[in-house]
């Protein structure tokens, strides 16, 4: 509730009150009324109407509304020509302006239009005094604006009795009450509720007042009953009052809060300087606490001075400073860190060598690998030498590796995933000034596990961003063990010794990774696992943790070695055996379903019930061991998930000669499209192809799967035969994979990822493939179980790869050079 706004009575009781001047002196007050001119009318015809926004105008109350509208403003200067009265009915969609809109209230007010004020910027303000209020009958629009037949309504008439009395003068107080919280004018707002003697002009008089929404006040408009309106008043000035005085005792809480704090902090800075005179100075609990821990600390001399002297600077701090938290979190930061503790190794090599093969399936070289290092650190006695890094596709172990050479040791375990990182902070730490600095997460880990030798896990670290700082930097000094036995955090400020760590690294690919940061490392490549090994892995560890998870019993559940099979070629396409985790996991739910509702299920399943279980077969792998048109070829990629096969397609139009390459290919691939096409060229003679074809057809080179980006060295020799098939019109041969890159001289390059493309061979049933003569040493690297039922050609010019890879008779629907080379329906859909 307010009496701030331009709102009053019209009564002669209150005249004296406000000195014979209302409204600020915008208007003199009003002594004569025009009711005499609407006595016995009960209708009136052509009343222009006008309905503002957020104004509700009560009986015999003078208020002000601001107009802008033109058309409002005409319709007021249509009103002063003829007798001054003006129906004013309120807006129910507040957000509407245009006044002839259908969303307006039914009952409303007549007014007598008292002064018109014209405003420099354009708005027009009308003062309207409320006489009697209305019902719509009808609305017209006409060209003055929009009118209305309006019948006239009368409060019923009340007895004033004692609870009339008692209504009014409640209605009084509770007013007065909250003037007390809200009017500056309190004195002549008093004045004025006290003369009032009627209950009908106080009502109006309050509601015009109140501080509510526009509903509301239509809703004690409409109110014919003055009791009615009274109680319903009183209700919710009752509750403003509550609201008022709730707001009063928060904020004299919040001023009592603030002043008694600033009182406690003088009367400490008091204290503080008398036991200071006195040499009485009380060291707070906290402090103490803190100088006792750190007392047992066998920590450097340079360490404990440095915690000495953040001490003694809390001790002259006050203790609501924000300075004094930040040298207590840092104090509690060094006095918790493990300085000089360390966990006792366990170098047992024929354990570890036990441990490592119960934990691990095969990868017996990795395995090899890390019982030389732990051998070598038995002897040595240090930390000392590379930090490992394995690296493979996702799926095959290496962050349970290194779990396992913690177990294996004796030590604390903690892993750091670094995916993702882009601050260096995250590794340095934060500056302590900082609000919200902490250490990084190489000091945050080894306070966590308590030891100064644990084993850390640094994992992902071929995906750290660079975007504040450079994380990969920060790494150096981190692995380098010439530098990190005096490692320095940004939050610690004081060297901590981080040579007894052992850390491990893990990644996808070590492209990403910067050369500085792979001279620390020492890379162990963790390859995929072969159809056979996938199952014995299933067999002996992913079945029995899904059962367990899934709440089965070995009694409940077991898998034939074929329906392993069946699952690994048909559903799972990958290096590792996190998919055939799930795919198991699969099965192990439908079967607690049925056991949890008691169902008859199936204890032992077998191939033919796979499909039962996980639905039909995802992976068709036929699709790669059949060429069905020239100019098609079957590629081996690696990628950091491990092996892929592709088709590289090419087709010939008619056209000028021009050359469309297609299927996101980097750079790399792009040179080495236009590689193979110009030793094509250089050599048509020895091809039998007509140099008329370069001249006068379109060359299109397509690899599937447009939306994945491709790019490597591999695809040299597969983009060439694929040509070298498009050009001479022969298919390339049935179940025929290749790898290798080119030259413009025709010599066939070595590339990488031998064992990953030969996996990805396996699984999709390939039978032969073509590679550079120089990848012989790494296919005899690969254990013979990986290489049955695979021939290998080696070459080392592409002419021996078109000898090898092409039928030697042309397609049977081969066309001539002037008509489409290849019929678009025995196109292969990939």
């Amino acid at each position: 509730m307010y009496f701030n706004n331009t709102s009053l009575i019209i009564d002669g009781a209150l005249s004296a009150a406000w000195g014979g001047d209302s409204l600020g002196g915008m208007v003199e007050l009003i002594v004569s009324d025009d009711t005499e001119q609407l006595a016995g009318k009960d209708t009136l015809d052509k009343i222009p109407l006008l309905t503002p926004c957020h104004v509700v105008l009560f009986p015999n109350v003078v208020m002000s509304i601001t107009l802008k509208e033109r058309h409002s403003i005409h319709l007021l200067e249509t009103v002063q020509e003829r007798d001054g009265f003006l129906g004013i009915v309120a807006q129910q969609n507040t957000e509407t302006t245009v006044e002839n809109t259908p969303h307006r209230y039914g009952v409303g007010t007549l007014a007598k239009v008292i002064k018109i004020i014209n405003l420099p910027n354009g708005k027009t303000i009308v003062l309207v005094h409320g006489k009697q209020k209305f019902q719509v009958l009808r609305t017209f629009a006409t060209a003055s604006g929009l009118e209305a037949t309006i019948q006239l309504l009368k409060d019923q008439p009340y007895k004033e009795d004692k609870k009339v009395i008692a209504l009014m003068q409640s209605l009084k107080d509770v007013a007065i009450k909250i003037l007390k919280f809200r009017s500056e004018a309190f004195n002549e707002a008093q004045a004025i509720l006290v003369n009032i003697k009627n209950l009908d002009f106080l009502t109006y008089f309050l509601a015009s007042n109140l501080n509510s929404d526009i509903h509301y006040k239509q809703k004690l408009l409409e109110l014919n009953s003055s009791v009615k309106r009274a109680n319903l008043l009183l209700k919710h000035l009752l509750k403003e009052l509550e609201i008022s005085e709730l707001k009063k005792e928060i904020q004299d809480k919040v001023h009592s809060d603030i002043s008694q704090q600033q009182r406690d902090y003088y009367l400490r800075q008091q204290v503080k300087i008398l036991q200071d005179e006195l040499g009485e100075n009380d060291l707070s609990e906290e402090i103490e606490v803190l100088r006792a821990k750190g007392n047992k600390k066998q920590w450097p001399k340079e360490v404990a001075d440095f915690f000495k002297k953040e001490l003694d600077k809390a001790e002259r701090m006050s203790q609501q400073s924000p300075e004094y938290v930040t040298s207590i979190n840092h104090a509690e930061v060094l006095v918790e860190l493990p300085w000089g503790v360390y966990t006792k190794d366990n170098l047992d090599i024929n354990k570890a060598k036990k441990f490592f093969d119960a934990a691990h399936y095969n990868i017996e070289k990795v395995k090899e690998r890390l019982l030389e290092f732990l051998a070598i650190l038995k002897l040595k006695k240090n930390m000392k030498g590379p930090i490992l890094c394995l690296c493979g596709p996702p799926g095959v172990g290496k962050t349970s590796l290194g779990k396992s050479i913690a177990k294996a040791m004796g030590r604390k375990y903690a892993r750091i995933a670094l995916g993702g990182l882009n601050d260096e902070a995250e590794i340095r730490g934060h500056r302590k000034t900082y609000i919200g600095a902490m250490p990084g997460k190489i000091i945050y880990n080894i306070q966590r596990v308590g030891a100064s030798n644990p084993v850390v896990v640094l994992d992902e670290i071929d995906k750290i961003d660079r975007m504040r700082g450079d994380p990969a930097a920060a790494l150096l000094e981190v692995l380098d063990p010439e530098q990190n036995h005096t490692f320095v955090d940004n939050f610690l400020e004081v060297p901590y010794d981080l040579s007894n760590v052992l850390f491990v690294a893990t990644a996808n690919t070590m492209d990403r990774i910067p050369a500085a940061l792979q001279d620390r490392m020492e890379v162990i490549e963790v390859n995929g696992y072969s159809l056979e090994e996938k199952v014995e892995i299933a067999k002996r560890y992913l079945l029995p943790k899904q059962r367990k998870e899934h709440g089965l019993k070995a009694t409940d559940l077991s898998i034939q070695d074929d329906a392993y099979a069946a699952i690994i070629d048909g559903y799972t396409r990958e290096s590792g055996i996190r998919e055939l985790a799930r795919q198991i996991a699969g099965v192990c739910r439908k079967l607690a379903k049925s056991v949890a509702l008691k169902e008859p299920y199936l204890k032992k399943v077998k191939k033919s019930d796979i499909a039962t279980f996980l639905g039909p077969v995802i992976f068709d792998n036929t699709d790669y061991q059949h060429a069905r048109i020239p100019g098609v070829s079957v590629g081996l990629a690696w990628t950091a998930s491990g092996g892929e096969i592709l088709f590289i397609e090419a087709v010939l139009s008619k056209g000028k000669g021009r050359i469309h390459l297609s299927g996101q290919l980097g750079e790399v691939m792009k040179e080495s499209a236009m590689t193979a096409l110009s030793y094509l060229k250089a050599n048509e003679q020895y091809l039998d192809v007509s140099h008329d074809i370069f001249e006068n057809y379109d060359l299109h080179i397509h690899v599937p799967a447009g939306a994945i980006p491709k790019d490597g060295p591999s695809a040299g020799i597969t983009l060439f035969t694929s040509l070298v098939s498009l050009y001479t019109q022969k298919k390339v041969r049935d179940s025929l994979a290749m790898t290798g890159e080119i030259t413009l001289r025709g010599q066939v390059l070595p590339v990488g990822g031998i064992k990953e493309k030969i996996l990805a061979a396996k699984r999709v049933g390939i039978k032969e493939i073509i590679l550079s003569s120089k990848n012989k040493k790494d296919v005899q690297e690969i254990k013979a179980s990986y290489r049955e039922k695979l021939i290998f050609h080696y070459v080392d010019w592409v002419d021996e790869v078109y000898r090898l890879a092409l039928q030697p008779d042309k397609a049977t629907d081969a066309k001539r050079w002037h008509a489409p080379v290849v019929d678009s329906r025995q196109e292969p859909t990939v």
